[in-house]
């Protein structure tokens, strides 16, 4: 069985869909902070059968919870404090992203102006559908973490 070690000061992102980590990691851009990051794949879950596991020693206020929701708000994230787990963030979907996905209407102003930040909002909560700000397009939010 594979041991990793505690971290003193962090989070830990747990329950994160099998294979998903290594999106979730760019996503949040971990490789451009300067901080220790384990990736566990595959791990045993009596929840889910499979799972995988980030843990992140650095400060919490590091990680863009909006983000991490978007991508899959199931995903706990555990607070490290020296050593031991002092509070679980529950994690909802953010009513509005920018830059983390892009439009794909060809007729979308940011298909013209490359500058324009790529900014959608959440249109319908129980499905889980965003709206591109300039032109409406429909994204699935689960479509491509699913």
């Amino acid at each position: 069985m594979l041991n990793v070690g505690k971290i003193e000061e962090g989070f830990v992102l747990d329950h994160i869909k099998a294979g998903r980590s290594l999106d979730i990691y760019e996503h949040l851009q971990l490789d451009k902070l300067d901080c220790t990051v384990a990736i566990i794949k595959n791990a045993r879950s009596n929840k889910m059968e499979k799972k995988d596991i980030l843990k992140v020693e650095c400060d919490i206020d590091m990680l863009d919870l909006d983000v991490l929701a978007f991508i899959d708000h199931n995903i706990t994230v555990n607070v490290i404090k020296n050593g031991e787990i002092v509070e679980k963030k529950e994690l909802t979907l953010p009513k509005q992203i920018k830059n983390v996905i892009k439009c794909h209407n060809p007729r979308c102003i940011t298909s013209i102006e490359q500058e324009l930040p790529h900014i959608f909002y959440l249109a319908d909560i129980d499905r889980e559908v965003y709206r591109c700000k300039y032109c409406e397009e429909k994204y699935m939010a689960s479509a491509k973490w699913n």
